[in-house]
């Protein structure tokens, strides 16, 4: 069975920091590209990060770069979100994503349930 499990979300104030994580398990780790995406109150999804299947690229959205950074252990077969100087905007439900590469151009595409991150004073 596909898993993808988030934990690390919390409720902290404006400038202080966290770092979500994502295990995995049921599918090719190492063959999947890993994405963080979140999705505010009332808003729709937002993506994040993402980092390739072997760790080598990473891409960040606009609104966070410079303060999250993504990473991940294929021996562990886990993906992390460290987030800096986070925000009142930072709040949102984060979740996990996996798109394996099951053959070229084609992949499938998992996700976690989520793990809530709350930003206030």
């Amino acid at each position: 069975e596909v898993q993808l499990v988030e934990s690390g979300g919390n409720m902290v104030q404006p400038g202080e920091s966290l770092r979500l994580s994502c295990a995995a398990s049921g599918f090719p780790f190492s063959d999947s590209d890993m994405s963080w995406v979140r999705q505010a109150p009332g808003k729709g999804p937002e993506w994040l990060a993402l980092t390739n299947f072997d760790g080598t690229i990473t891409y960040y959205a606009e609104a966070v770069k410079g303060r999250f950074t993504v990473s991940r252990d294929n021996v562990k077969n886990t993906t992390s979100l460290q987030m800096y100087s986070l925000k009142p905007e930072d709040t949102a439900v984060y979740y996990c994503n996996a798109d394996e590469l099951v053959v070229i151009q084609r992949f499938r595409n998992y996700w976690g349930q989520g793990t809530q991150v709350t930003v206030s004073s």
